[in-house]
């Protein structure tokens, strides 16, 4: 698992207006070349009557999976920039669909490429950008009588606060990079005077807006 990576917020859409012709960007988050695909198909079903539907993905830690397709526009004028732009913003996990309605003026080869690129940039802009952060979530059992000093260090600290459950004991739950963990450890021991216990628990990603 990568320690960290940027991916797209979500789903989200776009649209500009380029010497007449339409083209709208269709972003979305997708794990698989299987819902990179399906996510292609809806679009293309949605906009059946337009002049073209370009596509492109990049999925995997090490983008092992890449696609682009012109679907029509001239061979890499569509595709391959809507690519590059996925590749320069440094996205995993991410397919594009621009959608064209043909305005009746021809762009060109470069006309092309600039106004598939600038869809892109604009829609991937538009939905939005998170850092996805892999985290260790670490709990931490205390007595209802620390819960006031502990959760307030916690929220003037570096660290985020997951949840806090309201058991027999408080447990509270935050997100520590791995190579801090010993760190959290240390700080909350004292922090309790040895009266907290520490468990250490699963890996998840934490998302932040970039």
């Amino acid at each position: 698992m990568l320690s960290k990576y940027y991916t797209v917020k979500g789903m989200g859409e776009h649209e500009i207006v380029i010497e007449k012709s339409r083209f709208i960007a269709h972003v979305a988050r997708v794990e698989t070349e299987e819902a990179a695909q399906e996510f292609i198909q809806t679009i293309k079903k949605a906009h059946w009557n337009a002049t073209h539907n370009c596509s492109a993905y990049l999925i995997g830690e090490n983008d092992h999976i890449q696609k682009a397709n012109d679907d029509g526009e001239p061979s890499g004028t569509a595709g391959v920039p809507i690519l590059e732009v996925l590749k320069k913003k440094h996205l995993k996990d991410t397919v594009v669909v621009v959608t064209r309605y043909f305005g009746g003026i021809k762009l060109g080869a470069g006309g092309l490429i600039r106004a598939y690129g600038k869809a892109t940039s604009e829609g991937i802009n538009a939905t939005g950008i998170v850092e996805r952060k892999l985290m260790k979530i670490m709990s931490t059992k205390i007595d209802y009588t620390w819960l006031g000093k502990v959760e307030n260090e916690l929220r003037s600290s570096v660290y985020e606060i997951k949840e806090i459950h309201y058991l027999d004991n408080v447990v509270i739950d935050t997100y520590v990079e791995e190579a801090h963990t010993q760190e959290f450890i240390e700080w909350m021991v004292e922090l309790t005077n040895g009266q907290g216990e520490i468990l250490e628990g699963e890996m998840v990603y934490l998302e932040a807006d970039v």
